[in-house]
């Protein structure tokens, strides 16, 4: 597909996931306008790990945890009755501040050691979340009894209905998937890139590699508090049963589905993980409703033989796979070149 053909899928794509859902409200289909928002929300946290995991090359099996940082932060500011961009800007800075302090020590680990300090991490907040009764109120969740967590208000508008939160997460995915586009254009995507095909040869090339880990490890965090902000907003409740490892591993197949490295990719690999079980849900009936996981999982694996790259994989990881056949007269060594 040429340029202007990409420019007018996304075109399309983008009208259609922003008037659909306005005529789905109040009809039959309205459920359809939550579970966008649902997959807006995976979308947010899937483009902030793939700056870690498809931009980089690092294996984070514990990104959850940083999404439940940010919600509890923000939970706790709004039940105080702080503002909505207070809450969030708070919930991002901690996110942040939290991604930072594991990854100074962990990202000296390579490759399997450093996906089982990130489990780990995950793990240990889900269980602060559970026992540290006394600042999160324990399994209960947020907020106690006599407390409550009000809606988004922004500019003097109200945000009451899933609509209303659709549309803000829309705004918000476009915003990062905007950002992350830059990113993988500048300066700083290329050392990442750098570091991700070989780590010895960008450090030897002058790449500060543990400084651009870093900053890339900073970054996804902003993404996973934005996200938990809204949702504790949306859901007016928060839990630690919504932060399990189960759900750290969707957001990675979302990345490894849609394309390690492509923004779009993922986004569609965020949706297929969100949307595509609750319609097999639907087609299959009560009775085959448990197995949808099944088939799901089964056409995972499916995709990773024929499809390493990914449904939309990125112009550099396809080029990886799929290294150019040599010409039949270009020269094959040094010797050839200089004619000897």
């Amino acid at each position: 597909m040429n340029r202007y053909g990409r420019h007018g899928a996304w075109a399309a794509s983008l009208s259609f996931f922003l008037i659909i859902p306005f005529f789905l409200d109040g009809s039959r289909f309205a459920y359809l306008i939550r579970l966008g928002g649902i997959a807006g929300l995976y979308m947010l946290l899937a483009l902030g790990l793939n700056l870690v995991v498809g931009f980089v090359g690092l294996l984070d099996l514990g990104f959850m945890a940083f999404y439940a940082i940010g919600a509890y932060t923000a939970a706790l500011l709004a039940i105080m009755k702080m503002p909505f961009w207070v809450c969030a800007a708070a919930a991002m800075v901690v996110a942040m501040a939290a991604r930072l302090a594991v990854g100074f020590p962990a990202l000296r680990l390579r490759g399997d050691y450093l996906a089982i300090v990130t489990l780990g991490f995950g793990e240990v907040v889900r269980l602060i979340f559970t026992n540290w009764d006394a600042l999160t109120n324990g399994p209960k969740g947020l907020p106690r009894v006599g407390e409550s967590i009000p809606p988004i208000s922004l500019f003097g508008f109200t945000f009451t209905s899933n609509l209303h939160y659709y549309y803000l997460i829309a705004v918000c995915v476009l915003a990062a998937a905007w950002v992350c586009y830059r990113l993988d254009h500048s300066r700083l995507g290329r050392a990442w890139v750098a570091i991700r095909e070989d780590e010895i040869a960008a450090e030897l090339m002058g790449v500060d590699v543990t400084k651009q880990k870093l900053v890339a490890f900073g970054i996804s965090a902003l993404f996973a508090g934005l996200a938990g902000a809204i949702f504790v907003h949306w859901e007016n409740f928060v839990t630690p049963e919504s932060f399990t490892f189960w759900e750290s591993a969707l957001l990675v197949c979302a990345v490894v589905l849609g394309g390690m490295g492509s923004v779009s990719g993922v986004m569609l690999g965020a949706f297929c993980i969100v949307a595509v079980p609750e319609f097999l849900r639907d087609l299959l009936g009560k009775s085959f409703a448990d197995a949808r996981y099944l088939l799901f999982g089964l056409s995972l694996i499916l995709i990773a033989i024929y499809r390493p790259q990914g449904l939309v994989p990125s112009r550099r990881r396809s080029l990886e796979l799929h290294p150019a056949e040599p010409e039949e007269n270009a020269p094959s060594t040094l010797f050839d070149v200089e004619g000897k």
